[in-house]
């Protein structure tokens, strides 16, 4: 595989930019849902990978240097498909792991708030005693 393909560098930083832009605005569930909408546009091209594998492999000569791409779009999938799909699955990880966050918060604010009644009612009934 020659690396040096400007289309092989410009794929490969479009990967490298899309990751980084996942961990980095992890904390930021707004631009988390835009970015995973555009990624699921791209979700899409996956659908057609195997026409997009076609009409490469019948016009490689106009971008590459090399002819990557085999009937079975193996080539295609592994630096197009895969990094989408990972990116996809890393935000969905990512909303998974901060939903159990928050309910763990949840729960310990609850279960503080119940502890602070409770010790608010023994308070009371020690009060109602000592009169």
């Amino acid at each position: 595989i020659e690396w040096r393909d400007p289309w092989l560098i410009a794929l490969i930083s479009f990967h490298i930019i899309i990751t980084f832009t996942c961990f980095s605005t992890r904390n930021y569930g707004n631009f988390q849902v835009i970015l995973f909408i555009i990624l699921c546009e791209y979700i899409y091209f996956l659908y057609f990978s195997e026409n997009i594998n076609e009409v490469a492999a019948r016009n490689w000569t106009l971008f590459s240097r090399q002819q990557y791409f085999d009937s079975k779009g193996l080539f295609i999938s592994v630096v197009f498909s895969i990094p989408i799909l990972l990116n996809c699955m890393i935000m969905v990880g990512s909303w998974l792991y901060q939903s159990t966050q928050i309910m763990t918060n949840l729960k310990k604010a609850q279960l503080r708030q119940r502890l602070k009644e409770m010790n608010m009612n023994r308070e009371q009934r020690q009060h109602i005693k000592a009169e």
